[in-house]
């Protein structure tokens, strides 16, 4: 079994399209907390109010961070997806980290992003623009055949 973690943006159904396309495969699929008001508001849920946004957010970052690392840590690739609408900084960050630790790295982004990501794509294995060449390339990867 393949253990694919998928980082990155939030805002579009790209996930969907990679386990729906990859149904079949034998790959168990993590990744964050997708509910941005969840995962924006655990540390405060859980932990206490914070009167300063800034301890609110950082709260909810730590806790997040647990199952970020949980989930990067056990993984045998990582596809972290850029998207157009908002800059990820996290999904920079969870690059770095997989990269840092060996972890095979798919990075997915549209060619606006081309530029402004170049280390980071330097630093994958692969870069597709579309959900269904991660697909093929996962697909690629256990069972030897092309699309």
């Amino acid at each position: 079994m393949l253990k694919v973690y998928l980082s990155g943006e939030i805002h579009t159904d790209w996930r969907e399209q990679i386990s729906e396309g990859a149904r079949g495969l034998d790959i168990e699929f993590t990744a964050p907390v997708t509910d941005h008001g969840a995962s924006d508001d655990c540390g405060v849920e859980i932990l206490g109010p914070e009167a300063d946004k800034s301890w609110h957010d950082r709260k909810g970052a730590q806790i997040n961070a647990i199952r970020t690392r949980k989930g990067i840590s056990e993984a045998d690739v990582v596809v972290v997806r850029f998207g157009d609408q908002y800059k990820q900084w996290n999904a920079a960050f969870d690059a770095g980290y997989a990269a840092a630790l060996g972890k095979s790295l798919i990075i997915l982004h549209g060619p606006d992003h081309a530029h402004a990501l170049k280390e980071v794509d330097a630093a994958a294995l692969a870069v597709a623009s579309e959900p269904k060449q991660v697909v093929d390339i996962l697909r690629y990867v256990l069972t030897s055949k092309l699309p």
